[in-house]
């Protein structure tokens, strides 16, 4: 066992990654594995199964749970945003350096991709047999939207582009509440399971419309994936181009959800929270003032 330790320590200084950058983008590229994995594999189950094995009930469900894992997998490292509209909200408000946009936003992309690598190649067979052999993005035998949201038949592109803008300004609002160390704090070591649950509730009142991605990387990646695995172009092209509007709607969503939120209650209880800080400076220099006359009266 000693010899095996000392093997393994040398195994993990030598692969070991310095750049603090490098280290957090590959965090955040398993957490959105995670993610991914676990929710398309919900979907894949209850396509797959004719509706057995699953229901709308637990794709939310494992939507929501994923997240939570994902964070939890490694939110210590990178802070567990596993979507890159969350990285621009937290650019926006200067909590991350913008560099971070471009990277995380590969890489959760690239985390995505694999998540969907990972359930195409556990139910190869089984979409196999679903679709007669082939892979079809639209029609009755269509898994596509296994890994990737397309519009349902209803939906046009604007009031898609609404839907998807609508659910990620909810999405960072509440996200924004989470992590405000000025607003009712969650509990240390419960933001997982609270942004979880925010998933789960958007997906159980905004999922009819076209799946709430609000997630571009979460959309982009299993879409490139499935574009080179068999289903071709035709995920790009299908729906009028809808790809387009995951995967730039939620950025103004996200725009929308900033400003909402510090509009009416970031700034305030921010405002708050220096006014009492500058009042509790004040006490402490007149106490210091106090103290020292007192030191001076008693010499």
């Amino acid at each position: 066992m000693g010899r095996q330790k000392v093997i393994l320590d040398k195994i993990g200084r030598s692969l070991r990654i310095r750049n603090l950058l490098v280290r957090q983008a590959l965090a955040e590229c398993l957490g959105t594995l995670v993610l991914v994995m676990f929710g398309c594999g919900a979907v894949a189950q209850l396509v797959l199964s004719g509706g057995t094995h699953g229901m709308f009930l637990t794709v939310n469900f494992a939507f929501g749970l994923a997240a939570t894992l994902g964070i939890l997998v490694c939110g210590q490292i990178s802070g567990g945003h596993l979507n890159p509209s969350v990285t621009l909200a937290l650019c926006i408000l200067g909590r991350e350096p913008w560099k971070k946009f471009p990277v995380y936003f590969l890489f959760q992309t690239l985390g995505a991709f694999l998540g969907s690598g990972v359930i195409f190649g556990m139910y190869f067979d089984a979409l196999q047999d679903y679709g007669n052999g082939l892979f079809l993005v639209e029609g009755q035998n269509a898994t596509a939207d296994i890994f990737a949201t397309y519009p349902s038949q209803h939906l046009s592109l604007v009031n898609g582009f609404f839907d998807q803008l609508i659910g990620t300004a909810a999405l960072i609002v509440c996200i924004l509440a989470i992590v405000d160390p000025h607003n009712n704090s969650v509990p240390k070591g419960l933001e997982a399971f609270t942004v979880g649950f925010v998933v789960l509730v958007i997906g159980l009142s905004m999922g009819f419309n076209s799946g709430y991605a609000v997630n571009p990387a979460r959309d982009l990646g299993p879409r490139i994936f499935t574009a080179i695995a068999g289903w071709g172009s035709a995920v790009f092209t299908a729906k009028d181009y809808w790809f387009f509007v995951p995967i730039f709607a939620p950025f103004i969503g996200t725009l929308v959800g900033v400003l909402v939120y510090q509009l009416m209650v970031g700034y305030h209880v921010e405002g708050e929270a220096r006014e009492n800080t500058s009042v509790k400076d004040e006490e402490d220099k007149e106490r210091l003032k106090l103290s020292n006359i007192s030191t001076r009266d008693a010499v």
